[in-house]
């Protein structure tokens, strides 16, 4: 029998980072991480696999960040495991011993009850290298694409798969707005004016009634009795935790159907471990039970996790929500809540808003106006949340903002927070959007 340490089962985001950080704290453990792919993705990547990268081998996770780390991989599937005796069972018949366990097996796409899903060239954007170069090859050859979903997955394959030929491309979102469960309308409807002229259908407040063809897709029957021409469909619309492994060894299940954890990362049996998309999240602001599942959560759980696997180090605050993504040179970000979601949570909000070139002066090249939106909680006076459309600087802006979060920062300390600056970089110092937004907000609550 095999054994090790500690024992790591799933290969993305999560799994990698958690046995990396074991090693940084505990030198001389051994460490031994089990997954079933040969070829890790990127998660966040996929979609650039179809039109911007290109190629499946080009958005892989390289295994030297295991090598370099002294983590041991075997490449297989754990199907079973024992608490008592403290050992997993594989696919390929191997019996591993554990003294600690940490599990990062992830998420499963969204299958929605759908009539039609099982016909041919219906896709679900599964982590596999195979069966996304399977998809690469029916996309290039595609004439009319239907994807189903107006999240950032839908929304980003869409954007790439215009890229690949000259196929229609149709998303149909159910909300009002694409991207609406990250960002407030203004920001969504400027999303779609970019998808549009990128020549992108956008169809919204319509759901997919049935999926039709004979053996292979012909069509998309919408709610409101449209059809679509399709033959191709992609669906975007979530994914669900990987819990059949927690499951078959009676660990608690939590009430957003991820594997419970404390704050510390620890399931339900003390000697083992959750991170990542199978791990049940709370928010950060109302510390309830959260469905966010991120690659950039999974990596601060395991990290967590990681740490904390020996000897308890570091807590979980709960998840934020930082979001960015980018259609062509125009961007949004966010993170924390949206005006909408906190006013949902009965919360009371001051709002701050500032627009300014992201470069300074505004003929410098490049230079893109920067939209900011804070909202602040009138009762704390502390910032809960921020959106920002623009330039490709709006992505680590929302990282500036999210720390801000974290730290619990009032309207008069986000203004008056010392930021540098450079023509060329950044938007000048008298124009601050963040800094600016906040002034803002402050003056209002007065």
């Amino acid at each position: 029998m095999k054994k090790a340490d500690v024992v790591v089962v799933g290969g993305s985001a999560a799994g990698p980072v958690a046995g990396i950080t074991v090693r940084r704290h505990y030198k001389d453990v051994s460490i031994l991480l089990i997954r079933k792919e040969s070829k890790v993705m990127v998660p966040c990547g996929i979609p650039y696999i179809f039109g911007t990268v290109g190629s499946p081998d080009k958005n892989v996770i390289p295994d030297a960040l295991l090598s370099n780390n002294g983590i041991e991989l075997m490449v297989d599937e754990v199907t079973m495991g024992d608490r008592v005796a403290k050992t997993l069972t594989t696919a390929g018949g191997e019996t591993i011993g554990y003294e600690k366990l940490i599990l990062a097996t992830g998420s499963l796409p969204l299958q929605p009850p759908i009539p039609g899903m099982e016909l041919e060239n219906v896709f679900a954007m599964y982590k596999d290298a195979d069966y996304l170069g399977r998809v690469q090859e029916v996309l290039r050859n595609s004439s009319d694409l239907v994807i189903i979903g107006g999240g950032f997955i839908g929304a980003e394959m869409a954007d790439e798969c215009k890229k690949i030929g000259n196929a229609n491309v149709t998303i149909v979102e159910i909300l009002p707005h694409c991207l609406l469960l990250a960002l407030d309308e203004e920001f969504c409807v400027r999303a779609e004016d970019a998808l549009t002229q990128r020549g992108i259908r956008v169809i919204t407040n319509n759901g997919v009634k049935a999926i039709l063809g004979d053996g292979k897709v012909n069509s998309v029957e919408l709610q409101s009795g449209d059809k679509l021409k399709a033959d191709a469909v992609i669906i975007g619309i979530g994914a669900v935790p990987n819990t059949e492994l927690a499951r078959k060894m009676g660990l608690k299940i939590g009430e957003q159907r991820g594997i419970w954890v404390d704050k510390y990362m620890r399931t339900s049996d003390k000697n083992i471990f959750a991170c990542g998309d199978c791990a049940e999240k709370f928010s950060f602001f109302t510390k309830k039970p959260s469905g966010l599942r991120l690659a950039s959560i999974a990596t601060i759980e395991a990290r967590i996790a990681g740490a904390n696997v020996f000897k308890p180090k570091r807590e979980n605050k709960g998840a934020v929500g930082i979001f960015s993504t980018a259609f062509g040179d125009f961007a949004l970000s966010a993170a924390g809540l949206t005006e909408k979601a906190a006013k949902d949570a009965g919360l009371d909000v001051v709002i701050g808003e500032a627009a300014a070139a992201d470069k300074h002066p505004g003929s410098m090249p490049n230079a893109r106006e920067l939209k900011t939106k804070l909202i602040f909680d009138r009762k704390t006076r502390k910032l809960i949340g921020g959106e920002l459309s623009g330039g490709t600087t709006t992505g680590e802006m929302a990282n500036v903002i999210a720390a801000l979060i974290q730290k619990e920062m009032t309207a008069d300390e986000v203004a008056t927070f010392q930021m540098g600056t450079h023509p060329a970089l950044t938007a000048s110092p008298i124009v601050y959007q963040i800094v600016n937004a906040a002034e803002q907000a402050a003056i209002k609550l007065r």
